[in-house]
């Protein structure tokens, strides 16, 4: 029996190897491509979070002499927190709500959505297109939105909203 020489062992190596690696890489696409495409993973604020960002636009709208109503929604469009200052009227919690949901319905603050409130969307309920709604986003994802009413503008609204929403920022960039 006549031994190969070690060249040429190099070279069968060689071979077996990028024939190994190319059947390991071949494999493991057949499988992400096999994965649930209907599955989908959701980073949602916690409740410590939440309540962070509503109280920071409490405190920011304070800081101005202005007692306000916040809420602010997770992800999916349901409210995670709500909160009332002492002498914000009972009216703030279901605009501020409204202002949440539409933030985050439309991944926009809502002071760029004003004209849309002109058309049919301004008929649906439960959908404000006044200023006073934010996103709450970073990194690249969006974890909810917060809704703010109380102040004598819409304008002031989302400037404490977009405290709340900037307040807990720095704590999302790093999930």
């Amino acid at each position: 029996m006549k031994t190969q020489s070690t060249p040429t062992k190099k070279i069968l190596t060689a071979t077996l190897n990028l024939a190994l690696g190319l059947g390991l890489a071949f494999n493991s696409l057949a499988s992400q491509a096999t994965e649930d495409p209907t599955v989908v993973s959701i980073k949602r604020l916690s409740m410590e979070m939440a309540l962070k960002a509503a109280q920071a636009s409490i405190h920011d709208c304070r800081a101005k002499g202005i007692q306000i109503g916040v809420t602010v929604m997770d992800r999916s469009g349901n409210p995670q927190v709500i909160l009332r200052d002492v002498l914000a009227p009972d009216l703030t919690l279901s605009i501020s709500r409204m202002k949440a949901y539409t933030a985050i319905s439309f991944n926009a603050a809502t002071s760029s959505l004003e004209r849309r409130g002109e058309g049919a969307l301004g008929r649906v309920p439960g959908l404000f297109f006044g200023a006073g709604g934010v996103p709450i986003e970073a990194g690249g994802q969006i974890y909810g939105a917060i809704g703010v009413s109380g102040a004598p503008s819409g304008k002031t609204d989302e400037e404490c909203a977009a405290a709340g929403a900037k307040a807990i920022e720095p704590e999302l960039e790093l999930m």
